[in-house]
């Protein structure tokens, strides 16, 4: 299913969720117990996805999602892993969409020809086009970073023009961590929606009224496609500061003393963590909002709880 068809006006949001290919061996150049200078320890490998396969069934048996999408490293440097994920998806659910990530940096035109064939082969019909962050160790895609592309814009045109593809794009409420101010940021979001996108995914938030600010200024700059909620449940006071550190969203002091408080408890953690992504996704339901993506951290139990908790 398209994400047009998805996302078309309804009764109720639309329920999508993220996913990561688990990865397993040491780094390049690396010795050690997973594996041989930077090899793939298969078997460790095998298990991680059986373990991911079993919380998407948790999932499903909870909820089934209406969307999953698949992230994708810089450069290609997790390819053949994100796209034996989404085969096995094909294989073993019966979702009413898939979405891979696709990141350009540091991908040359014809890398992108050949992924983009490659995921056609499957049969998806949806794709998430990013720019992505520049690897830190070029080392893992041949030590060459193409610069093909710049800018996420570039991508999304270069893919409406080779592909029937529909392109979601990513939305960044607080403003992206390089934009200038969140007025550039939405000056670049506009021209991806003017090259083809479709549906707007949003980096994860904690305060529900810099999303409703932000939607007040998609809709005076002529920006009317649906745009998702992305939430992330935190299962982890130390992965919390993390992702922070990486996307520059700045939550409140409110909130951060609420996880820091409990950073030593896994289990209160991940209870004030679903406590807070509930609050977050029923007011948003109650203001209509097109759809929730909830940042599952490719694990099942928070997402279902917070589904269960506001009635989905």
């Amino acid at each position: 299913m398209k994400l047009s068809e998805l996302y078309k006006n309804g009764d109720r949001p639309v329920i999508s969720i993220e996913i990561f290919p688990p990865k397993a061996g040491c780094k390049n150049g690396e010795n050690g117990k997973n594996g041989e200078n930077g090899r793939i320890n298969e078997a460790e490998l095998q298990k991680k996805n059986e373990a991911l396969f079993c919380e998407l069934s948790k999932l499903n048996f909870a909820i089934k999602p209406s969307l999953v999408s698949v992230t994708y490293g810089a450069g290609g440097s997790s390819r053949e892993r994100s796209n034996n994920i989404i085969k096995e998806l094909l294989k073993r659910f019966d979702y009413n969409a898939l979405m891979p990530h696709f990141t350009c940096v540091c991908s040359d035109k014809s890398f992108i020809e050949k992924y983009l064939d490659e995921i056609n082969t499957f049969g998806i019909e949806n794709i998430l086009a990013l720019k992505g962050d520049e690897p830190e160790d070029l080392g893992k895609i041949g030590g060459v970073c193409h610069r093909d592309f710049r800018l996420a814009y570039e991508l999304v045109e270069f893919i409406k023009k080779k592909t029937e593809l529909e392109i979601a794009v990513a939305g960044y409420p607080e403003g992206h961590i390089d934009a200038d101010s969140l007025e550039d940021d939405i000056k670049h979001l506009k021209t991806k929606i003017q090259k083809g996108g479709s549906v707007v995914f949003t980096q994860f938030f904690f305060e529900n009224d810099k999303f409703y600010k932000y939607l007040e200024l998609l809709d005076k700059n002529g920006v009317n496609i649906p745009v998702v909620a992305g939430l992330l449940p935190v299962i982890s006071y130390e992965g919390l500061l993390r992702m922070i550190k990486l996307s520059g969203i700045k939550p409140s002091t409110k909130v951060l003393n609420t996880f820091e408080k409990y950073k030593n408890s896994k289990e209160d953690t991940i209870k004030v963590g679903v406590e807070q992504a509930s609050i977050q996704a029923l007011d948003l339901v109650q203001n209509g909002v097109s759809g929730l993506h909830f940042y599952t951290l490719n694990k099942a139990r928070s997402t279902s709880e917070v589904l269960k908790n506001i009635g989905l």
